[in-house]
């Protein structure tokens, strides 16, 4: 009899993902948390990829909508559903707490999982020492709590509550007038294609930035990666990636970013399935910048199965296909392995794509993608939607993977992006 999976919202990293249940003999089945592909993932929305596609309508007053998405998606007796993408995880909650009661995680605490307000609250509830932020939709209330907080004048992050990949993140300088970005970003719509009806505002985190992957089995912790992100900033948006390294298992810091990030997920109520988080190591220990309950997206499934042997849809499909004594309590480091993203200086019209083919020439190259032709309109690099592409390179020699690492800025640095006539 043929066996099915339920991947909900599988953009990017969607054929690797549904390609590994395949291996299995099992076939995947999209469902959209939404009507349509949202427009930030068009580009890597790969539809053909699956056996079927469903599309959620949203709640209707009488719950019908729901209901039926309930049976269609039980009529495939799917062996799980998961979750690959933000958007994806309080349907994913329901989904499970209808199909398989008892396997969800945490259900009151699935808004925790998706929305970064409830989650420095469900943080604070379970005494995981959380960032100073407040979310909301009044100047007056946000200028009353600056002031409360001793942050006037200091710096702070302005963002929106349920959005990802560092869309819209504002660092306001120090000294700098945080209301203008408060303006821009109440009442926006986001990358998720949600309105941004209170903003988030922080304190701003110095120090190093760390994402912990996680797999988890009733209850029971365990590592997938803990890797390294270095990031950098253009004007006042300060989350434009760069590179990702991992880090030794025997690292004394994973030591510590990873029970910090088993108090998180414990906190936000996460005991089975994936989970991707950011955290920034400062002076005062590690503090939360958001924690993703699903699989980790981009290229970083292959760099990580490159790097450890392993990665979060490898344990999924064990955990799903095997049972929970596939449970894995941590990682192991088989070689030096980084994610290199491209930028484009400005927005507009490339014209040498073909300039990035000396990348396949290096010693250390792996995989590449690079979604625009000649010709093609692109956007101003500026967070992680707008990179041009990635590179992953990997090799035994950890001088030569920073050699060819220089190598590909200065083949990005050849890059030509011509200004879009207005």
């Amino acid at each position: 009899m043929q066996r099915y999976v339920i991947l909900v919202d599988p953009y990017a990293g969607a054929a690797e993902f549904a390609n590994a249940f395949r291996d299995r003999g099992v076939e995947p089945v999209a469902v959209l948390s939404t009507p349509g592909p949202l427009n930030s993932y068009r580009r890597t929305w790969t539809p053909e990829k699956f056996h079927q596609v469903h599309c959620y309508a949203g709640d209707s007053e009488d719950g019908r909508n729901f209901e039926d998405l309930v049976a269609t998606v039980r009529g495939y007796d799917p062996v799980a559903v998961v979750p690959g993408n933000e958007s994806a995880v309080m349907l994913v909650d329901r989904l499970i707490a209808a199909l398989a009661p008892g396997t969800e995680n945490a259900l009151e605490l699935s808004e925790a999982r998706r929305d970064k307000w409830a989650m420095a609250q469900a943080l604070e509830a379970g005494g995981v020492p959380p960032l100073r932020q407040i979310a909301t939709g009044d100047m007056d209330e946000a200028a009353a709590w600056i002031a409360r907080n001793g942050l006037e004048g200091r710096p702070l992050v302005l963002k929106p509550c349920r959005s990802g990949g560092t869309d819209d993140v504002h660092k306001v300088a120090e000294g700098e007038d945080w209301r203008p970005y408060f303006k821009r970003l109440l009442g926006s719509v986001n990358r998720f294609d949600l309105t941004n009806d209170l903003v988030l505002i922080q304190e701003f985190a110095e120090g190093t930035e760390y994402v912990v992957d996680t797999y988890s089995v009733d209850g029971r912790f365990g590592l997938v990666t803990v890797s390294r992100y270095s990031k950098w900033a253009k004007g006042d948006r300060i989350g434009v990636y760069d590179c990702l390294d991992y880090l030794q298992p025997d690292d004394p810091l994973v030591a510590v970013l990873g029970d910090y990030t088993r108090r998180v997920a414990e906190a936000v109520g996460v005991r089975n399935g994936p989970t991707h988080t950011e955290v920034i190591l400062t002076s005062d220990g590690p503090r939360l910048i958001e924690i993703a309950a699903r699989l980790v997206g981009s290229c970083l499934n292959y760099s990580a199965r490159l790097a450890t042997g392993d990665c979060h849809i490898d344990r999924t499909v064990r955990h799903c296909l095997d049972g929970p004594d596939t449970f894995t309590e941590g990682y192991r480091i088989l070689r030096p392995v980084r994610v290199v993203w491209l930028t484009s200086p400005r927005e507009g019209i490339l014209r040498n794509a073909e300039v990035f083919n000396a990348v396949q020439d290096l010693p250390s190259f792996q995989r590449m993608a690079l979604p625009y032709a000649n010709g093609e309109q692109v956007p101003v690099t500026e967070d992680l939607f707008t990179s041009l592409g990635w590179v992953i390179l990997a090799t035994d020699d950890q001088a030569a993977l920073d050699t060819d690492t220089r190598r590909v800025k200065e083949i990005q640095g050849r890059v030509i992006v011509d200004p879009v006539r207005r």
